[in-house]
């Protein structure tokens, strides 16, 4: 009997004790993963993935709001006081509180198509230094000068300098003497002098330096605001092949581009999309940042006009993406919304998907280059863009909040001069 009964409270034990890891390793992630702040549009629900559920706490509240159920905050007009509600794990233990607000729905034009750009630097980038032959032999001024790759050329000797062509000539015209140079480094303003040499072949003043002001590539719109008349695609920042650092950038332009072809993906080798510009204008770029690229529309654009999901909307889960593989337009294709993350402080990697479409499989092998900004569609809402693809798992791959990215265009929108 004795024996019995230790075995009975050493496995009620056992189970107290997992019992209060779960709840604690619950708390530590709600912490971390819900968010500071919850956005309700109109007058839908907003319904959380249990077990968290959320509390309301009034300051003061639109009538009858506080007899919402725990796990539903039904929403008011736009510009209601503020709530607080207090999240739980399992309706008893406190994790943390949250603000309350409402907002306007708003909508915008779908994307799906395939789009070329043309960027120029703000600055001239240092993709690379290299050896240069002098009669004494292989020197590397960009080096000595303390130059590094992914470095911003901003001015030479107080003038300031936007192409190739501007760096390249005030080397050849030093005569020998030091070139001092402003630059940035990873937002950092520096100052560096640099002394070039005389090649020995052609015995021309040179630096030992590669220099980019340009790029140029193809991917996918997510969609056009029509209300501030900005375009916005990719979900992610075009970054230097060589540095892996954003391009800051001077202007450019979004044209029409028309898909090739495809080079299917397989696990460890990404796949890609391949396309041709065409001349037709969409846009003048004006922003390239973390959450995609931007910039003010042409005209306004036709196409279907999706609300757009808060990120607090967002469900595991069944979904659709748009997206352009061939020349027979964007298509509807299924995926999987396995992952979602929804603090605050994460800007790209709010979801993880999966494709599922056996069409889209077969045709490219999954997510490939290109596709990026491909517009994700849940229950009728745009709910966010492709971002990346797992390279050993074509399948899968990350996505950015649609609401992210259209916070990003209206504040582009709204710091844009009167005459863009």
């Amino acid at each position: 009997m004795k024996r019995n009964m230790r075995k009975l409270i050493k496995r009620v034990a056992l189970f107290l004790f997992a019992s209060c890891a779960l709840v604690f390793s619950l708390i530590a992630y709600g912490s971390y993963a819900l968010p500071e702040e919850i956005a309700v549009a109109g007058r839908q629900p907003l319904v959380l993935n249990t077990p968290f559920t959320a509390e309301l706490t009034a300051d003061s509240s639109p009538p009858g709001l506080l007899g919402a159920s725990r796990n539903a905050l039904s929403s008011s007009e736009e510009g209601s006081a503020l709530l607080r509600a207090e999240y739980k794990v399992l309706r008893l233990f406190p994790v943390k509180n949250a603000k309350v607000h409402f907002t306007k729905r708003s909508y915008v034009t779908v994307g799906g198509d395939i789009f070329g750009i043309k960027l120029y630097t703000k600055g001239v980038l240092v993709a690379k230094t290299d050896l240069v032959t002098t009669e004494n032999g292989n020197e590397n001024p960009a080096e000595r000068a303390g130059l590094r790759c992914g470095d911003l050329i901003v001015a030479i000797n107080g003038t300031q300098v936007n192409r190739k062509r501007d760096v390249s000539e005030a080397i050849e015209r030093c005569g020998g003497t030091p070139l001092h140079l402003n630059i940035q480094r990873g937002g950092e303003a520096l100052t560096l002098d640099l002394t070039p040499v005389k090649g020995a072949s052609d015995e021309m003043y040179k630096a030992g330096l590669w220099i980019r002001d340009s790029s140029a590539g193809i991917g996918t719109a997510t969609f056009y605001d029509q209300e501030s008349m900005t375009f916005a695609g990719l979900g992610h920042a075009i970054c230097d092949v060589d540095s892996g650092e954003i391009i800051p950038i001077s202007g450019g332009e979004v044209v029409s581009a028309k898909v090739m072809g495809c080079y299917k993906g397989t696990g460890g080798s990404p796949g890609e999309l391949c396309g041709v510009f065409e001349s037709q204008s969409l846009a003048l770029l004006e922003a390239n940042g973390e959450t995609g690229v931007y910039g003010a529309l042409s005209a306004a654009p036709e196409g279907d006009v999706l609300p757009v999901a808060l990120k607090t909307e967002v469900k595991t889960g069944k979904a659709q993406v748009l997206a352009t593989i061939d020349g027979n337009g964007s298509q509807y294709y299924d995926v999987e919304i396995e992952k979602i993350t929804t603090n605050l402080n994460s800007t790209q990697r709010n979801m993880t998907i999966k494709i599922t479409d056996s069409r889209l499989i077969e045709a490219t092998g999954g997510i490939v280059q290109g596709m990026s900004g491909s517009p994700l569609v849940q229950n009728g809402m745009l709910i966010g863009a492709v971002t990346h693809v797992f390279v050993n798992t074509p399948l899968e791959g990350y996505a950015i909040f649609a609401e992210t990215m259209l916070d990003t265009a209206r504040l582009v929108a709204a710091n844009r001069s009167p005459d863009a």
